[in-house]
Parts: structure tokens; C-alpha cells; sequence
């Protein structure tokens, strides 16, 4: 028992949730001393879901492997390429089958909302009733730490990260970027070039929101930043990650491989907002602003510059997609100034 109170109490000890789901997988392999066990998220469209791996940890591992948040979803196997994790999902009951000489579980993963993934036992051994019973509470112990997590981080009116997680995310992005920017040299042989990560900041702004809320009310008001989240969630990617920074403002950090894909992304969202019908009120649109994320940047740097090319959209006809970069090469308006790396918002 003091073996299984040790395990929570390191597992409800982080609020960063992917050392939380390697921190569980090692609980579990500690616990069940299993051949393996994992946890799969099912993301993705409808008809498109995909098995990302959360962590994966093999008997005798000391570190748990795990695929990239930003990895491309054609990357990935689809959903129905394993079609007992998605019967466990379905039924949200344990379920056992033999795989050779050992025992498969799935142990399904449920937040307060939907059903998002499993985790995956494999065993030489059959699991008795006890150890599936341990398994289940140490789930739903971490099924209500997640939610508590949900709470703090999460908008509670549209259910988007919210301003206060921003930083966090903003410094992990540039940990994974070089401190400067790879030089290459003419004639020099770059087959074994790495790939540098580029990460897109955007900032999205409604278009007159004050005249919705003083023409039909708060609660309209609220109705339309509602679905204005899920008009976001349907025009990016499942790992970009979106935020609510109060009011009418939202803000994407993304990762693609060049900034016209970032802007395409933009252009949808503009597309999809201009041309879908809110309840009372009609049409409206946004005013959105993007700037690449620069080694060394500050996250308030970045969001300014972005926030710049959001008023040139604004005064300028609104309803209209600028990127930051794009509107200094033409001279329109003024670089910048570089803030220091270690102002925060």
C-alpha cells in the first residue's frame, strides 16, 4: 500500500502533463511489473483519428519513449488500425484479451467530457481483480488531477488555455529552437542539415465584438466567443495550441515549416469566421496578426509584434489576415524594437 501512496504522491506532485503520463506509466510498470504498458491519446478529425503515444515504457527501460506533441498527423497510425483500443473507448469498460502467451488490458481514459484514449497493459501474467481495481483508482485519481489542471489553465467560458498558461508554453517552444539562426555557406554540402523548428504566434481580434455585446447582450456576447473557440479548434491542426486572453482576443502558437502554411492556417480560420452564421447575430468577422518566433525572443516581444499587424488589419478594412514580417519588408510599418529574453507577460 505505502508502495501505491508513494506513486500518487509523485504523480499528483507535477503540473506539466507530460511528465504527468510518464510519470504514470512508471507507476504502473512499477506496480504491475508488466512487459509493457503505454498511454495512447486518439486525436484528430472525424474519420481522420489517429494514435498518438503519450508515453511508452518497456519492462527494463529507464526512460519512456514517447512521440513529438507537434508530430504531423499522416505520421501517426490510424485509429482503426488498433480496433480493440477503440472498443475499450467506446464500451469505457477494461478490457482483456490474450496476445500470444500474455495478457493485453486496456484501461480506457476519460476526462469530464468525452473518452480520449487508453492505456495499454501487456503482461506475462493474468491481472487479478485487485490489480485491475488498483489500476482503475490510480485513474481516477489522475482523471480528477487532470481536471483540476483543466481548471487552472483552462477558460471556463470557451474550455481554451487561458493568458496565465501562455509563458510556459512560450518558453518550452524556444527551448527547442538554437540560440541563433543556422548559417549556411555557399557550396557547402547540406545533406546532413537538422531541421530547425519554426513557431508561428498569431493574435485574433472580432471585429466590433463592443456593438455585439451593447446591441444583444453579454450572454450573446458569450455565445459568440463560444463558438468562435470551436470555429478555431475546426481550422488548426490538434497540437496547435490555442488561448483565450480575455475579451474578444485569442491567441494560436503553432509550429509549420514555413510562414505562408502559418498564414494559410490564419486565412481559413478568417474564411470560416466570416462565412458561418452566429445565432441572433449574423456575420462577423476578425482581424488577425502573425509574426514568426524568434530565438531569444520574449513572449510579450512576440505578441507585440503581432498585435501590430492586428491594428494595421484594424485600420485598414478589418476582416483581414497581415503578417508582421511580410508588412515591415514592404515599409509599412516599423520594426520593432527587441525586448529583453527574460521580460514576461
Amino acid at each position: 500500500m505505502s508502495q501505491v501512496v508513494d506513486h500518487l504522491a509523485e504523480l499528483t506532485g507535477f503540473r506539466d502533463r507530460d511528465v504527468m503520463d510518464v510519470t504514470l506509466v512508471m507507476a504502473l510498470r512499477d506496480l504491475l511489473e508488466p512487459e509493457s504498458v503505454a498511454i495512447y491519446r486518439c486525436i484528430g478529425e472525424t474519420g481522420e483519428e489517429r494514435w498518438l503515444t503519450r508515453a511508452h515504457l518497456r519492462a527494463g527501460e529507464a526512460v519512456a519513449t514517447a512521440d513529438p506533441l507537434w508530430a504531423m498527423p499522416e505520421s501517426l497510425p490510424l485509429a482503426t488500425t488498433h480496433p480493440l483500443r477503440l472498443e475499450a473507448m467506446r464500451s469505457r469498460n477494461v478490457t482483456q484479451v490474450m496476445q500470444g502467451e500474455s495478457w493485453l488490458y486496456l484501461f480506457p481514459i476519460a476526462t469530464d467530457r468525452d473518452v480520449v484514449g487508453v492505456i495499454e497493459v501487456l503482461s506475462s501474467h493474468r491481472l487479478g481483480t485487485g490489480a485491475q481495481r488498483m489500476v482503475s483508482s490510480v485513474l481516477r485519481i489522475y482523471h480528477n488531477f487532470q481536471g483540476l489542471l483543466d481548471y487552472s489553465e483552462r477558460d471556463t467560458l470557451t474550455g481554451l488555455l487561458n493568458r496565465k498558461t501562455f509563458d510556459e508554453s512560450f518558453l518550452k517552444v524556444l527551448s527547442e529552437m538554437p540560440a541563433r539562426p543556422a548559417v549556411s555557406h555557399e557550396g557547402e554540402d547540406r545533406r546532413h542539415d537538422v531541421a530547425v523548428p519554426h513557431y508561428v504566434l498569431g493574435v485574433i481580434d472580432i471585429d466590433h465584438f463592443k456593438s455585439v455585446n451593447d446591441r444583444f447582450g453579454h450572454l450573446i456576447g458569450d455565445e459568440v466567443l463560444l463558438l468562435l473557440s470551436r470555429l478555431m479548434r475546426g481550422s488548426f491542426r490538434f497540437h496547435d495550441l490555442l488561448y483565450r486572453f480575455g475579451g474578444e482576443e485569442f491567441v494560436v502558437l503553432m509550429r509549420c515549416d514555413e510562414e505562408v502554411h502559418a498564414g494559410e492556417a490564419f486565412e481559413r480560420l478568417r474564411l470560416n469566421t466570416e462565412r458561418y452564421a452566429f445565432p441572433q447575430v449574423g456575420h462577423i468577422t476578425v482581424s488577425i496578426g502573425f509574426t514568426e518566433v524568434r530565438a531569444g525572443d520574449a513572449p510579450a516581444a512576440a505578441f507585440e509584434r503581432a498585435d501590430k499587424a492586428v491594428y494595421h488589419a484594424k485600420g485598414h478594412g478589418r476582416n483581414q489576415v497581415h503578417n508582421y514580417a511580410a508588412l515591415v519588408a514592404r515599409g509599412v510599418i516599423r520594426e520593432a524594437e527587441q525586448q529583453s529574453d527574460v521580460e514576461l507577460f
